[in-house]
């Protein structure tokens, strides 16, 4: 084992190797303790550089003079393309008259711009190229799903072709068929007609035979001939059969008629990078948030509400009732839940379908029509929270069924895509229980979660990699603990969320920075949020069972 380093990785003297490091030589890059540091200087070498240990690497180390070898080149000429150049240097006639930069204030400055790209980098470049490549990546792994679809499409169009053709062709075989039995019915009749000719020609000539071996003189003489009756025989009836006709196949018209494939579409959308530049379309907020309206739901212990639009919400609160409201306050529909227990939350889908959690069933339930349709069902887990992406995923906040565990799952339609639930050092990023987890997702596709149990809102990425943790901002008058309740995001990538004991709400900024409070217009107990369209905020208030909208922008 190396004894410069302990279990704990404590740094040691590289000399003694049993000292705890004091200094550093920037110029022979050693560990000292401070024992060491004169044994180090006493070899008279006039280029050591002494420091702090934790200042280590921060001397400059300057490059020898091409032309004086023996000096360090301090100094830029500016009028000679920057070259470096040293005391010696700066007296000479070749640089007489010029303009000259210390290298070391060039150093510092350069310095001080490298720590402000590496900063860049770590906390926005990269991340943005993390989000990119994830974005391709959920588009790669989403392509045969989407092929498939138009594939069975297509597959669905052929089957309703051959259904159509098949009825054709069962009408024509029909009609023939039908066509058959009134030639038959002809051919019939005119057959009876001569076979009845053909019996009185038979008669006849039995008569004919019985008279010409009669010797009666009276029953020769009264004979009259029917030759000329049955010469004339009854005209001849001909029934041409029908034919079919095929029409001849036109092959481009029946491909056009079939259907229409779009060709592929390659929209090419700039990447812009704010490189932390002001934005100037932000939306400013009011100095005191308005009170729009307040909608009476009826709800006891009010928790939950979504925007449908700007005119329609649903709301739901301890009861199996999930209400529809317009915003005058009129009820438009009622929903009860399959399972007779409350919904946990809501949500609204891409079609405007309903979407409800339900964790005594653990399912959650689309309601389509009037009519409810479970989407997903778990196994060992009971769902909580719910929100629909800007791409039409569902995210599901979710807990263990021993309440030790929680995370989050993005589902396409029934299917699992990701599952977020640790940090990169696999420690959990939620709390594990059965409290509420309320989530939602800003226009930059990250994620939020108001984990009410921990006290904070976790912000992670659209890959699930954890960015910061809001545990509420220091105040005089809001004292009591930070339990998030209710979260949402507006079209400024702002976060809003309820302070359920503090009767409030926090609006922060899209790097988790508190910009201030919504205090005013007598909030009481605020749970679930919404935000329309027009970045209105909706806000429950728990006990009064009111749903208030506020306008909160300028």
């Amino acid at each position: 084992m190396d004894r410069r380093s302990s279990a704990q990785d404590v740094h040691r003297c590289d000399l003694c190797e049993t000292a705890i490091v004091h200094s550093y030589c920037d110029f022979c890059h050693v560990n000292l303790c401070k024992p060491c540091i004169l044994d180090h200087i006493l070899d008279e070498y006039d280029k050591h550089k002494i420091v702090p240990f934790q200042k280590r690497r921060s001397t400059p180390i300057h490059s020898k003079c091409e032309t004086h070898p023996d000096r360090n080149c301090e100094f830029q000429c500016e009028d000679c393309n920057n070259m470096f150049v040293c005391s010696s240097c700066m007296a000479s006639k070749q640089h007489k008259g010029h303009n000259f930069l210390e290298v070391t204030e060039v150093y510092k400055a350069k310095k001080d711009d490298i720590k402000k790209d590496t900063k860049e980098l770590e906390n926005h470049i990269s991340p943005t190229y993390e989000e990119i490549a994830f974005d391709i990546e959920n588009q790669l792994a989403s392509l045969d799903g989407g092929y498939d679809k138009l594939t069975t499409t297509m597959s669905k169009q052929g089957e309703q072709w051959h259904r159509e053709i098949d009825i054709v062709v069962n009408k024509m075989k029909t009609e023939i068929s039908k066509i058959k039995v009134k030639h038959k019915e002809l051919l019939q009749k005119h057959l009876n007609e001569i076979k009845q000719i053909q019996s009185l020609i038979k008669e006849t000539l039995h008569a004919l035979r019985k008279v010409e071996e009669s010797t009666e003189v009276s029953s020769t003489i009264e004979y009259n001939s029917k030759i000329r009756e049955f010469s004339k025989p009854p005209p001849k009836v001909m029934v041409t059969m029908p034919t079919f006709i095929p029409k001849p196949i036109d092959c481009e018209k029946l491909y056009v008629l079939f259907g229409q494939i779009t060709p592929l579409s390659t929209v090419t959308e700039e990447n812009v990078l704010s490189l932390n530049q002001p934005n100037t379309s932000v939306k400013e907020l009011l100095d005191e948030p308005e009170l729009v309206t307040k909608l009476q739901t009826g709800h006891k212990n009010l928790r939950n509400v979504t925007c449908v639009n700007e005119d329609m919400i649903w709301t739901s609160g301890m009861s199996t009732d999930i209400e529809c409201f317009n915003i005058k306050g009129t009820t438009l529909h009622t929903i009860l839940t399959k399972s007779g227990s409350c919904p946990r939350d809501l949500a609204v889908d891409s079609d405007g379908n309903l979407l409800y959690s339900d964790s005594e069933t653990r399912t959650v339930n689309k309601v389509k029509n009037g009519h409810t349709e479970e989407l997903i069902r778990l196994q060992g887990w009971a769902p909580f929270n719910l929100c629909v992406t800007s791409t039409g995923d569902l995210l599901v906040t979710m807990y263990s069924e021993d309440l030790t565990q929680s995370k989050v799952v993005r589902y396409s339609g029934s299917t699992e895509k990701q599952t977020i639930q640790f940090d990169d050092k696999g420690n959990p990023l939620y709390s594990g229980n059965s409290y509420r987890k309320y989530i939602t997702e800003n226009r930059n596709h990250d994620i939020y979660v108001a984990d009410f149990k921990a006290g904070a809102i976790v912000m992670v990425n659209q890959r699930g990699k954890l960015r910061w943790r809001y545990i509420g901002h220091p105040s005089v008058t809001k004292n009591k603990s930070f339990n998030p309740y209710g979260i949402t995001t507006d079209s400024q990538s702002r976060i809003l969320t309820a302070d359920f004991n503090n009767h409030c709400i926090h609006i922060l900024d899209h790097n988790g920075q508190f910009l201030r409070y919504i205090d005013n217009c007598d909030l009481e107990y605020p749970t679930g949020l919404c935000v329309d369209n027009n970045d209105n905020l909706f806000v429950c208030e728990f006990s009064r069972g009111n749903v208030k909208k506020f306008k909160y922008f300028k």
